[in-house]
Parts: C-alpha cells; sequence; structure tokens
C-alpha cells in the first residue's frame, strides 16, 4: 500500500499553489517575486550573436615513413579536479589534421530588481 500513497502525495504537492508572497528559503535566502523574474528572464532577446569557428585546414602531399603509431588514453583521473568547460583532442597517428574550435559567449547585464 505504501507503494500506492507515495505517487498520490507527490501529484498532491504537484498541485499545490506557490505561495501569494515570496518566502525565505533555509540556503538561499529570500526568493524573488514573478515580477523580478520576469524583468530577468532570458531568451526573448533580439540581440543575435554568431560565432563562427572557420577550421579550413588541409593536409596535402606529406607523406610518413617509418612512424610508429601509438594508444591515446584518458584514464579515469584526467578530469579530477577539472572545472569549467574541458576539451581532449588526441592523434595517434601521423599526417593528421587536427582542428578544434571552442565558442563560449556569456552575457550579464542589467541592473537587477
Amino acid at each position: 500500500m505504501p507503494v500506492i500513497v507515495i505517487p498520490v502525495i507527490v501529484g498532491a504537492l504537484a498541485l499545490a499553489s506557490p505561495p501569494a508572497e515570496p518566502v525565505a528559503v533555509e540556503g538561499f535566502g529570500q526568493a524573488l517575486a514573478g515580477q523580478a523574474l520576469a524583468a530577468m528572464r532570458g531568451g526573448d532577446s533580439s540581440n543575435v550573436v554568431v560565432v563562427e569557428a572557420n577550421n579550413t585546414g588541409t593536409v596535402d602531399g606529406n607523406s610518413a615513413v617509418g612512424t610508429v603509431g601509438g594508444a591515446n588514453t584518458v584514464t579515469g583521473g584526467a578530469f579530477g579536479n577539472a572545472a569549467g568547460i574541458n576539451t581532449v583532442i588526441q592523434n595517434s597517428g601521423a599526417n593528421v589534421l587536427i582542428q578544434s574550435g571552442t565558442a563560449v559567449n556569456v552575457q550579464f547585464g542589467g541592473g537587477g530588481p
């Protein structure tokens, strides 16, 4: 019977109305009012930023004689203390052109509520 009761309780909580006024949440402080959140909402801006990585390299006329390729490995601890955006590019052969581009666009603006 508890298996049936749990979904009913969760469903009832999901249908509950939000509080009329913002409330303080322990560890986060006072919640913002809906109007303040609406003023900070993103995704509908008319500013469009286009970032293009133009990777047009070529490999021509090369020769690799007597080369030895090897294995590339990324072990479990390779990103152990990593933070942010991480990229791994590996090559175990010869006469290989590796091109990579990462564009990160972060815009902060407005004075807030």
